[in-house]
């Protein structure tokens, strides 16, 4: 049975370059390691994915919108349903002057920032450089190995995962109580240096109120504790070290003394 547009489900999936079988990403950890293309400070677990909502690449996003649970299917994206194809008006003709002090060492294959935008340096002659800001992988055909394994049904489970995806790494730290339409998350002490913790909560707040639309407030609890008076296993060891996803909403959250409410 395909999804409906928003369904939250839990995926492993694995994508390389038909044509050449470059590794371009991975939520397993041995199909990271096959490809080459693993990262130690990366976690490897199923990933959160809503479906029809632009997490995914547009042409992936409408291949598993008609998967179901269960389902494992190596899916073809053709250039057009990946990156797109090679736009050669993507590439421009640079003067080396420009890259001030990198000008005597840039070089081919380098990846530098022209006027706010990425490109990568072709060649270089003549006093100037050819950079492509087409997308590195623009013009090849990607293969998706992707598995459903879960969908996420109930509103606690879909609470859960929402925190979690933008606590990456944390988010099972965080403790919430769903009483009707109202949910309270509580921040342990050690998560309020988390960099960008308010635009983490804000995030948070878009997502439950998108894709639990039940829950019609929400506040967020952060409660200092006395580390003089608590006993030594109770006493925080630190501030944890996340980093803020992206914010795709633009909700407004509440601030107040010791909580907030969205």
């Amino acid at each position: 049975m395909a999804f409906e547009k928003g369904s939250l489900i839990f995926a492993n999936y694995t994508a390389w370059v038909k044509d050449t079988g470059e590794g371009i990403e991975s939520t397993v950890e041995s199909e990271a390691k096959r490809l080459k293309i693993y990262e130690e400070a990366r976690r490897y677990e199923p990933r959160l994915v809503a479906v029809g909502e632009g997490w995914l690449i547009t042409g992936l996003d409408a291949e598993v919108a008609k998967l179901s649970v269960g389902d494992k299917k190596e899916i073809e994206l053709s250039p057009e349903k990946a990156f797109g194809n090679r736009d050669p008006t993507q590439l421009r003709m640079i003067p080396l002057r420009k890259f001030g002090d990198r000008e005597h060492e840039l070089a081919v294959g380098d990846s530098v920032d022209v006027d706010n935008r990425v490109g990568i340096v072709r060649f270089i002659g003549s006093g100037r450089a050819q950079v492509d800001f087409n997308h590195r992988l623009a013009g090849k055909s990607i293969v998706y190995d992707f598995e459903v394994l879960k969908k996420v049904e109930a509103d606690g489970d879909k609470v859960r995962a929402l925190i979690d995806r933008r606590l990456a790494g944390e988010g099972s730290r965080a403790t919430f109580e769903l009483n009707g339409g109202n949910l309270t998350v509580t921040v342990p002490q050690d998560l309020f240096l988390v960099e960008g913790l308010q635009i983490i909560k804000r995030g948070i707040a878009n997502d439950v109120f998108k894709f639990v639309p039940a829950i019609s407030s929400l506040a967020f609890v952060e409660t200092f504790k006395n580390e003089k008076v608590l006993p030594k296993e109770e006493r925080s060891e630190g501030a944890g070290a996340g980093k803020a996803q992206p914010d795709d909403g633009k909700a407004p959250v509440k601030t107040g003394t010791n909580a907030e409410t969205a």
